[in-house]
């Protein structure tokens, strides 16, 4: 039974369910729910507690003796399985299957996995961790750039610490896409606050600048028209040694992509099936982002930065004068609503 992180915390308290599943990508939020149900587990009487790591080579005979063996000391246990590459192959899938098809009594699975991609969650052991009505599966999502000042925002209440909103906003920027060191800074924080209120001095003295970047996020950024955010994540890729031809790639496929929609556009095709159209369909999520972005410009300026990408891939080769790297800042201002010249 599919639950959110939410609803999953307003049930704990309640009878324990067999089995708990885990899935997605961000460890501290994956961390903090696997302590909650683990907190559960020892209220409900759980005194024992193992831990299996399904690595390659795992013999998972051991899941199978575990659900089998009796315990000396407690009556009650929690198993935490963790597949730290997503798919616990064919013995895998048929020892999952197995606990599944004859739960154990007394005993509560705790399976924590990495974000399964659409093939994987159509797989039978998928599906069936998923769906069995005797299970908890909590799809655990990133904390995305936009929703960073609100999640920091109750964080920081939580730790009883009221943020200033210049403080706020660049606490925000030097943790983004790291919850962990986000997560860290608060802790760091709460000894240098001064009356619990946190000002923007505090945040420039005291908080490093722990923020990761992906291309991914950058291509978000631009086509949300959020020109500072995008530049600051451009820059921060290429101070991590991200290399050019990476972002070309990523910032030429959403352009050839909305150079194709915006020419349907203006033939008059309705938005909703030029979505439809693209192979693969454009997810829902994905709608108002492509939508906006095709708003904010005419159809021509998607081919004219087409062809602005086409000469930083020939400044990457070398076969044009001048560095890629300006190319790609102009490409992402311009199509991120900011004019530059260069």
């Amino acid at each position: 039974m599919k639950l959110n992180a939410g609803q999953l915390v307003r049930q704990l308290p309640g009878e324990l369910a067999p089995v708990y599943v885990i899935s997605g990508d961000e460890p501290l939020l994956i961390g903090e729910l696997a302590d909650q149900i683990r907190q559960a587990c020892r209220a409900a009487g759980c005194e024992e507690r193992d831990v299996y790591h399904a690595e390659r080579g795992f013999d998972w005979s051991q899941l199978y003796d575990a659900s089998h063996s009796l315990s000396l000391f407690a009556q009650k246990r929690l198993i935490e399985l963790r597949i730290p590459g997503g798919k616990p192959g064919d013995d895998g899938a048929k020892a999952l299957l197995a606990w599944l098809n004859d739960l154990p009594q007394d005993i509560t699975l705790l399976v924590t996995l990495p974000k399964l991609d659409g093939s994987t969650q159509r797989s039978k052991w998928a599906k069936a961790l998923i769906e069995h009505p005797q299970t908890r599966f909590v799809q655990v999502w990133p904390v995305e750039a936009a929703q960073l000042p609100g999640w920091m925002r109750d964080r920081l209440a939580a730790a009883g610490i009221q943020a200033q909103p210049d403080a706020l906003e660049l606490l925000s920027a030097r943790v983004e896409g790291n919850l962990l060191a986000a997560a860290q800074e608060i802790e760091k924080l709460k000894l240098f606050c001064q009356g619990q209120v946190l000002d923007l001095e505090t945040v420039t003295q005291v908080v490093a600048d722990s923020a990761r970047y992906d291309v991914f996020g950058l291509a978000d950024a631009m086509l949300q028209g959020h020109s500072q955010h995008a530049l600051r994540i451009l820059v921060g890729l290429r101070g991590e040694g991200v290399e050019a031809p990476v972002i070309l790639w990523s910032l030429t496929r959403e352009l050839r992509s909305l150079a194709g929609m915006a020419e349907d556009v203006a033939r008059g095709i309705p938005l909703e099936r030029v979505f439809a159209s693209q192979r693969p369909p454009v997810w829902d999520k994905r709608k108002p982002l492509l939508a906006q972005a095709l708003k904010r410009h005419p159809q021509h300026v998607w081919s004219q930065w087409l062809m602005l990408a086409q000469q930083a891939d020939e400044q990457i080769k070398g076969q044009h004068p001048g560095s890629p790297w300006d190319a790609l800042t102009r490409i992402v201002a311009e199509a991120s609503g900011t004019r530059l010249t260069l």
